[in-house]
């Protein structure tokens, strides 16, 4: 089926109060584990790059990107590709032409009035190439003289009184908020922050994103959903399975070398987390459309 948007698919999960699970593609097994998994449970899914995986790829954008889309154009659900935490406006301008509906477009690490006008260029030009543009605000940096606080940090939190007058300057359509989840944690042990999330949701107009959703429990995932959080990103639990998969496959198979194996195990625990991470949120559908006969 044709690429699905980003943000028709957070529109209608905010109409609904359900959320869409968005996760971060490095290899085509990830590309493929992530669009399995969706179609097992029935559900549309956001595939996304981020600035990290061009930088592993050589800084070339494309072989990924086309990866991701014919796999998407195939796909039995609806699937979007987004363009994760860019910081380099040169990236940021490859994304119309390279199947991108959306982008997250990262200067949270800087100082606030610094944030706002890169933001606000960067939403300008992604909205005259029809992208959608998704922003993150933390803790405002700069204050008493430090640093920008990462929005990720321990202790970062979103003000909500900055963050709407953060969305309403800088005219983005999301908003990725820090209350409580932290990048790359290898254990599910995060607390959020429930009653700050209920004041920001009451406060804004846009979708609210949670970033390293990979740190939460189960219970916590559901209370984000249930809170107003309308696209969860996960990105080191795939990793966390594939490798995990590897490990435990070479462990058992010590002569192995055809890397097909090995790697097809690895794909399908990403798959299974994808699958269970969608069915955690509650968004699980019932079950996906069945591929035309061309889809031989």
């Amino acid at each position: 089926m044709p690429l699905a948007t980003t943000g028709a698919l957070l529109t209608r999960a905010a109409e609904t109060r359900s959320a869409v699970a968005a996760f971060n593609i490095i290899t085509l097994e990830h590309v493929e584990a992530v669009i399995t998994g969706a179609e097992t449970a029935g559900t549309p899914v956001v595939l996304q790059v981020s600035e990290n995986a061009v930088a592993f790829r050589g800084g070339r954008l494309l072989p990924l990107a086309r990866a991701a889309v014919a796999a998407a154009e195939r796909a039995r659900v609806p699937v979007a590709l987004h363009l994760d935490h860019v910081q380099s406006d040169a990236l940021l301008r490859q994304a119309a032409t390279a199947g991108f509906s959306s982008v997250m477009y990262d200067a949270a690490g800087l100082p606030y009035a610094e944030n706002l006008a890169a933001t606000r260029a960067a939403a300008d030009w992604a909205h005259s190439q029809g992208l959608w543009i998704e922003a993150e605000l933390g803790e405002i940096g700069g204050k008493r003289g430090g640093p920008p606080l990462d929005a990720h940090a321990p202790g970062a939190r979103t003000d909500p009184a900055a963050a709407r007058a953060f969305v309403a300057d800088s005219g983005v359509d999301a908003l990725a908020v820090a209350i409580g989840s932290t990048h790359a944690m290898t254990t599910r042990t995060a607390a959020l922050d429930h009653d700050l999330l209920k004041r920001l949701a009451a406060a804004l107009d846009v979708p609210l994103v949670l970033h390293g959703s990979s740190g939460l429990p189960d219970g916590e995932l559901t209370a984000a959903v249930t809170g107003g959080i309308t696209k969860i990103n996960v990105g080191t639990a795939l990793n966390i399975a594939m490798t995990g998969a590897i490990r435990d496959f070479l462990a058992a198979h010590p002569d192995a070398v055809d890397s097909r194996a090995y790697l097809g195990v690895g794909r399908e625990a990403m798959a299974e987390t994808v699958a269970r991470v969608i069915r955690v949120l509650g968004t699980a559908g019932p079950g996906p459309r069945p591929r035309a006969a061309v889809d031989s």
